[in-house]
């Protein structure tokens, strides 16, 4: 069975709410999360906040963070979390923001380099990867482990 499918299941079974704030994934995470037969029953929706301003502006997250930390980092996906929950007034809140490439990385931050958020009302993570894929690869990488943050969270594996 499918990530997308076993959310649904713990979703429905807890009358849980959902939503995302995506960056390198470009809407790939809710596009998953819809792909679902009736996952509007526990789907909100979600903010595609791929710049810095959009970051700010749509979703909350701080400049102090953003120009301190960049966008690819723990804080911020957090706070894009935060905001997204907010937003929404959702139960749970995914986030992720990386470099996808081919170009955009740095010797601290190669392309790969990809930070998922997770807030709920028990508290906050964050989980840091760094994909060795294309661009394509790396977004559905990102996807993929956004996915399973949320359900090791369902499952009680946080």
């Amino acid at each position: 069975m499918s990530l997308e499918l076993r959310i649904g299941n713990y979703f429905n079974e807890r009358s849980f709410t959902l939503t995302v704030a995506e960056s390198c994934t470009g809407g790939l995470i809710a596009s998953r999360i819809t792909d679902v037969a009736g996952s509007s029953a526990y789907f909100l929706g979600g903010v595609v906040a791929y710049s810095y301003e959009a970051k700010a502006a749509l979703l909350g997250v701080s400049w102090d963070t953003l120009n301190t930390h960049g966008a690819v980092s723990r804080e911020t996906v957090i706070e894009m979390a935060f905001g997204a929950r907010k937003i929404f007034n959702a139960d749970i809140a995914v986030s992720v923001s990386g470099i996808a490439g081919p170009g955009g990385g740095t010797e601290e931050k190669p392309v790969g380099t990809t930070w998922v958020g997770l807030v709920t009302k028990d508290g906050e993570w964050a989980r840091h990867f760094v994909w060795d894929g294309d661009r394509l690869k790396n977004k559905m990488l990102s996807s993929e482990a956004a996915l399973q943050f949320l359900l090791d969270y369902l499952e009680g594996k946080l």
